[in-house]
Formats: structure tokens, C-alpha cells, sequence
């Protein structure tokens, strides 16, 4: 008779969990707690007394600091656990917590979706072997990490970033105003257009400076959905980029009525003799519903316009990246061939390049 996945779990998975514990693969963006055992000591629902596992408060309050987001998935009951962390001063650092008797692998694949953050950037930890392969077993991408080994986790090179940026600080802030954003529209009485009207955004394009570049290297290593190439580029390199004549590295900051979204988007165009040369297009997942991307792309086919030199935009599909592609043919762009592994993008000369009503557009370039 055929085992279930849990018997085959028991007698031998257990053994290779620890293949799955920071394994090499792309920078954490989002660390999963369980809560018994793992961010305190006791259970919950069984113990009077629970007190901070040694450590804990300060990596959470670390990894905030890094700009590394945080949420919980554990099978406990939702308001007494909430209840907790809020007398342990800890609430405030965890986003979209999956607390419910559900599995934790359910739990930690809604929060990756209301996040909008892939999996593969997810680390899961917890006290119990069982419950992280049961996560590995659903997703393999995630990976995981027991409670007993999370001492070294502020200084692990999948977590910390070389440098942490303004924006990074603010991660968990900009998106507890995304959340707020989303509540608002979840509210709202009417068509969505006039809800995107009501945000009152404000887009301000601008040369990027020395002062952007780590925001500007850090989106190159983090952006995968809204990225045209996945091109990545040194600290040195864009330095160089920035001093360039025959280039245009150009930055890009978002507003609304609810508040800063940070820098969310940059665009590297190459000036050459035969035209301009868009090598790479990044617009923030956070901002995925609010069609920055045509809107950039529509105002650089504009700038060229007005130049009259052609443009192209170089695509490359990373595997990921799908909603470029979309946004590129949502600004009128359709394929022109390509070569080396890359698609090349060109305006369609009857596809309008105006920008929205909903939003003012604010340039220094």
C-alpha cells in the first residue's frame, strides 16, 4: 500500500530538513514566525505564563530595521494571539498574520499573495521539524529555518542587504499604507477609475543622483515582476551610468493621499547616435495596480517624440516578468524582433502617449 506524505515525512524526510534551511537562492524579503515555542516559550492555550523566547524581541525589531518584512503563521486562536503580541510590544512588526487552526503552508501562501511577494523570497521559522516540511512539502520554494537556530539571523547574507536604504527602513510603514490604500478602495462606492481619480497621485521623474544609488541597486536585486531585462547593476556601474552622457538614468517618486510610496521605479535609456534605447524599466510590485508602468513608458516615448529619435525597448523573459510585458503592450509597444536571448519593443506610431487624467506628472528631466 502506497505511504501518505506524512508516514514518508516521519521516517525519513525529517532527516533532510536541514537542506532546506537557508539554502542559497534570492535576498529574504519576508521572515514567517510560528508563535509557540518560537517567539515565545509555552503554548499559548495551555500556559498562563508565556514569556519572550531569549533574543527574539531584538531580531524582529532587527530585521524591521533592515527593512525585511514579517508576519505569523500559526495554528493558534487568532484573537488571543494578537492579544499577546500586543502586550509583548511586538503587534505592530508583523503584517497579514495568518493565525487560524488552518495548515501552515495555507497561511504562509496567503500572506506571500496579500503581500504580493513571490515565495521564493520567504523564510518560514519554526519549532517543530513537522510543520517545515509540511511548508517545503507545499512550497518548495520557501525556505526554512528551525527556532533553535535563528542567532545568527540579523547577520546571514540572505537577510541583510550590503546597505539598507531610507525606503528599506520604511518597508513595513509604506506597506501598512498600501494596506490602508486597499482598505479605502475595498470601501469605496463606485467604478474603480474614479477611486484611482481620488488618490490624487503625483509622479516626479528626475536624474538620479549619488544619493539614490543604493535605492536604485537595491531595486535591481528585489523587482522581478515589473522588470524588462532583470539587468543588474553594480554600485560602480551605475555610478558610471549616472556621469554618462550617452545615458539617462532616471528615477522615479510616487504620491497620493495617503502618503509617500517612496522611490518606486528607474529607467536606464541608452542615447545613441540611432536612437534611444531603454536597457532597463523597474517599477515597484506595490505600485503593480496603479499603471505606472505604460505611464513611464508612454512619458519616455513622449521625450522621444519630442526629440525625434525612435525608441526601443529592450525585454528579456526572466520567468517572472510577464507583467512588463503586459505593461509594455498596454502602452502601445508591440515586438520588432530581437536577438542575443532579448525582444525589442516599439512604439505603435498610432497608440496615443498621454498621460492619465488620475494622475499629475512632475518631471526635471
Amino acid at each position: 500500500m502506497n505511504k501518505t506524505w506524512e508516514e514518508t515525512l516521519t521516517e525519513a524526510s525529517l532527516d533532510n530538513l536541514a537542506a532546506h534551511s537557508l539554502r542559497p537562492g534570492k535576498r529574504v524579503k519576508l521572515v514567517v514566525w510560528d508563535l509557540d515555542n518560537t517567539i515565545w516559550d509555552g503554548i499559548l492555550l495551555e500556559d498562563r505564563l508565556l514569556v519572550l523566547r531569549p533574543g527574539v524581541a531584538d531580531i524582529i525589531r532587527g530585521l524591521d530595521d533592515l527593512g525585511v518584512l514579517q508576519s505569523i503563521a500559526s495554528r493558534n486562536d487568532h484573537a488571543a494571539a494578537m492579544a499577546r503580541l500586543e502586550q509583548l510590544g511586538l503587534s505592530e512588526y508583523f503584517l497579514s498574520p495568518e493565525i487560524s487552526w488552518s495548515a501552515k503552508s495555507a497561511g504562509i501562501g496567503a500572506i506571500a499573495s496579500a503581500l504580493n511577494l513571490s515565495l521564493d523570497t520567504v523564510l518560514f521559522i519554526d519549532d517543530q521539524p513537522f510543520e517545515l516540511e509540511e511548508v517545503v512539502h507545499t512550497h518548495a520554494e520557501v525556505r526554512t529555518l528551525n527556532a533553535e537556530d535563528i542567532s545568527n539571523l540579523l547577520s546571514d547574507p540572505h537577510i541583510r542587504p550590503a546597505v539598507v536604504t531610507d525606503d528599506g527602513k520604511l518597508r513595513r510603514v509604506l506597506y501598512l499604507q498600501d494596506q490602508a490604500r486597499q482598505k479605502g478602495e475595498d470601501e469605496f462606492v463606485g467604478p474603480p477609475e474614479e477611486f484611482t481619480a481620488s488618490l490624487n497621485m503625483t509622479m516626479h521623474i528626475e536624474r538620479a543622483t549619488r544619493q539614490d544609488l543604493d535605492r536604485v541597486e537595491e531595486m535591481t536585486l528585489r523587482t522581478n515582476q515589473l522588470n524588462s531585462t532583470g539587468y543588474i547593476f553594480s554600485r560602480d556601474e551605475l555610478d558610471l551610468l549616472i556621469e554618462s552622457k550617452s545615458h539617462a538614468l532616471l528615477i522615479v517618486k510616487l504620491q497620493d493621499r495617503f502618503g509617500d510610496y517612496g522611490k518606486i521605479g528607474l529607467v536606464l535609456i541608452e542615447l545613441g547616435a540611432d536612437g534611444w534605447n531603454i536597457k532597463l524599466l523597474i517599477v515597484s510590485c506595490r505600485v503593480l495596480s496603479r499603471g505606472i508602468g505604460p505611464i513611464l513608458l508612454n512619458y519616455v516615448a513622449a521625450r522621444a517624440s519630442d526629440m525625434a529619435v525612435p525608441l526601443r525597448v529592450e525585454f528579456r523573459d526572466t520567468g517572472k516578468n510577464r507583467p512588463m510585458k503586459i505593461a509594455l503592450m498596454m502602452a502601445g509597444f508591440q515586438s520588432a524582433g530581437g536577438q542575443d536571448g532579448a525582444s525589442v519593443f516599439i512604439k505603435n506610431e498610432r497608440a496615443a502617449a498621454s498621460c492619465p487624467a488620475y494622475i499629475q506628472l512632475v518631471s526635471s528631466w
